[in-house]
């Protein structure tokens, strides 16, 4: 069967758009919306606030989908990309810098790449850490196996972190196998731990796992790019109907092991694993068949400004603060944004900040200016 090698997927530069538009700017104002204006009553509102907010522990809500459509689309790349490297020493060089790259920015990111305060420092604790790491394991895989040697190790790979979160401990916040592992690895190092009267104390809110919970963030990633190998398949309509048998097989494979090892997005547990990275594919089947086999979809191609510039738009949204601009040109407006009691100008400044970074990220689409590592 032939293949398109090297052609690049509108409808996968559309979704990773649509994942960083939701992130970076759809949240954050809907959000306040329904926090703070008269749509913020009723059970509707409350229904949409639930989904836009992490789950707290067990379950899972809309937006504890986002990241792991990062990851996701991260590994969907892979097939088209490292399709031209070998196992030469020069391919593994590039790997290793990407994965250096990634780790940097999420350092950035989370704020303790400049820190020389060892209190604030803190090592792996970011999205882009965990991207870095994924892309790390399923890069590896890829280079070095054949299909069947893919397959055999993403089976292993699940299979120890299944065993090791199973028989490790239990499904609590304090008593899961990979929290053990974070804290006696990472100590005062990880997120969520700071130094109070002398003593280095955990919040009680933070529960994310990083170290044992890489194992899965390479599955997840590994199951993007067994959907990019999929749909490099010359027949699209038959690679978009795989994908949906896919993503039926992972969200059932989900549900029935979230019966055993609960839907835990905070550990990334098995069943998530599945459960998540078996929406990404149903996503990434309708975009593919809408826009790649129907050319449907077209009012959706703006979302490639975000898309092809991913990682720029997460960190730029993430670390700088554009809204001195709007202050200083709508400077007096403050009194004269209050409606039935609420201010709506924090509402306008946010809006003024995400404004500000689509219209940087269309100037660097338009001029072909991507960040790429």
């Amino acid at each position: 069967m032939a293949e398109n090698v090297g052609k690049r997927l509108e409808s996968l530069d559309v979704l990773r758009g649509l994942d960083i538009f939701i992130l970076v700017c759809f949240q954050p104002v809907l959000f306040w919306l329904l926090s703070h204006s008269c749509f913020g009553d009723g059970a509707a509102a409350e229904f949409f606030k639930t989904q836009l907010t992490h789950c707290k522990w067990e379950g899972f809500h809309f937006w504890d989908l986002i990241m792991p459509l990062f990851l996701f689309m991260s590994g969907a790349s892979i097939p088209f990309s490292l399709g031209k490297y070998d196992t030469s020493a020069a391919s593994y060089i590039r790997i290793l810098r990407r994965v250096f790259l990634l780790f940097v920015f999420g350092m950035v990111v989370q704020g303790g790449l400049l820190t020389f305060n060892p209190d604030r420092f803190k090592f792996y604790s970011n999205t882009l850490q965990s991207i870095a790491v994924g892309y790390l394991i399923t890069a590896l895989v890829f280079l070095n196996f054949k299909t069947k040697g893919r397959i055999f190790s993403g089976i292993l790979i699940f299979a120890v972190g299944w065993a090791l979160m199973t028989f490790g401990g239990d499904f609590t916040p304090d008593g899961n196998f990979a929290e053990k592992v974070d804290k006696l690895l990472m100590g005062h190092f990880r997120d969520g731990v700071s130094m109070k009267n002398g003593q280095w104390v955990v919040s009680p809110n933070y529960h994310y796992t990083w170290i044992v919970s890489s194992l899965n963030f390479g599955i997840t990633v590994m199951l993007g790019a067994f959907s990019g190998c999929i749909m490099r398949g010359e027949d699209k309509v038959a690679n978009a109907k795989r994908l949906l048998l896919f993503s039926a097989a992972l969200i059932a494979g989900g549900l029935l092991l979230g019966m055993q090892t609960p839907i835990i997005k905070k550990i990334w547990s098995s069943s998530m694993t599945l459960y998540s990275g078996g929406i990404c594919v149903a996503a990434m089947a309708v975009f593919y068949y809408s826009i790649d086999c129907c050319g449907r979809f077209k009012w959706l191609l703006w979302l490639k400004i975000y898309g092809m510039n991913s990682i720029f738009a997460y960190m730029v949204s993430s670390v700088v603060n554009f809204r001195s601009i709007p202050q200083s040109l709508l400077y007096g407006l403050e009194e004269r944004l209050v409606f039935c009691g609420i201010d709506y100008y924090p509402f306008l400044m946010n809006c003024c900040q995400y404004f500000v970074i689509f219209a940087l990220l269309l100037y660097m689409y338009k001029h072909r200016i991507y960040l790429k590592v």
